[in-house]
């Protein structure tokens, strides 16, 4: 996403593009525990939108179940208002990237690959959050671009732990996803996330020269999100200035989490499978 204009949801610009203009947080305990909670928020909308999602249902169905449930477990949408973004979600239908605005117009149909973004604002910390949905039967090709990219994703994860190095996740990451023949969505990354829902670094999926390779450090929290392609890696964006779609139409995919770096690992602050 880039943070400064208007783009949403979790992407950063592409590492060719962007600065590394201030320094990197590093959260105390006590807001790691917040950001565990809001992570835990993020996670329980997510997995509840991905049980009750089916066709006939629009992306403007879902939501306004997130942002009841976000509102009622305390916190508040991280996206809505966001540079102007009108949902509590972003919610991408297959060829569209990143970004999509939820509409009573968008209906969902068996075999669509929809991506759900969403973020929650609790006790002024932010969680950031993706998962890809397959909407009842989808093509084999299509559950396999699923599948690799929510493997794609924890592969980065399995690197992360104090010490490490940006290009360690994202080496992973790349190889991974290239070794299956898909393309990586070079021109958006994941992020810091934090107090601002946008911080540094930024966090690549592909080895890169053009940027700072950040050495890990125990209290960094970052959002991690390969976002891969069946075809293309290259995208364009719709004249609403938001969604990005693949310029071929082919399929995307997207998985993101939280997550903490710790001195011998990492925690996923927005477990599904905790919640």
């Amino acid at each position: 996403m880039n943070i400064f204009s208007s783009l949403l949801s979790g992407p950063t610009p592409a590492p060719q593009v962007k600065k590394q203009r201030r320094g990197i947080e590093i959260k105390s305990e006590r807001e790691i525990e917040i950001m565990r909670q809001a992570g835990k928020i993020v996670a329980t909308v997510l997995k509840e939108i991905s049980l009750m999602v089916k066709p006939g249902m629009t992306t403007a169905d879902l939501d306004a179940y997130a942002e009841k449930r976000i509102r009622e477990m305390g916190a508040t949408p991280s996206f809505k208002g966001y540079h102007g973004f009108t949902g509590s979600i972003c919610s991408s239908i297959n060829n569209e990237v990143v970004h999509g605005i939820p509409s009573a117009k968008k209906v969902i149909r068996a075999g669509d690959v929809l991506k759900v973004d969403t973020g929650a604002y609790y006790q002024g910390f932010h969680g950031d959050s993706c998962i890809t949905i397959a909407v009842v039967e989808v093509t084999p090709e299509s559950a396999k671009l699923i599948r690799v990219a929510e493997e794609a994703l924890y592969k980065g994860i399995e690197q992360v732990k104090a010490g490490a190095y940006l290009l360690d996740l994202a080496g992973a990451i790349e190889d991974h996803v290239k070794s299956n023949g898909f393309s990586i969505v070079e021109e958006f990354t994941g992020h810091g996330v934090g107090r601002n829902l946008h911080e540094e670094p930024s966090v690549f999926n592909f080895r890169t020269r053009e940027m700072p390779n950040v050495k890990l450090r125990a209290g960094m929290t970052l959002a991690i999100e390969p976002i891969l392609n069946a075809g293309s890696k290259y995208t364009r964006t719709l004249s609403d200035k938001w969604t990005a779609v693949t310029v071929d139409n082919a399929m995307s995919a997207q998985f993101e989490h939280t997550v903490l770096v710790t001195e011998t690992g990492y925690e996923i602050l927005t477990d599904r499978s905790k919640v």
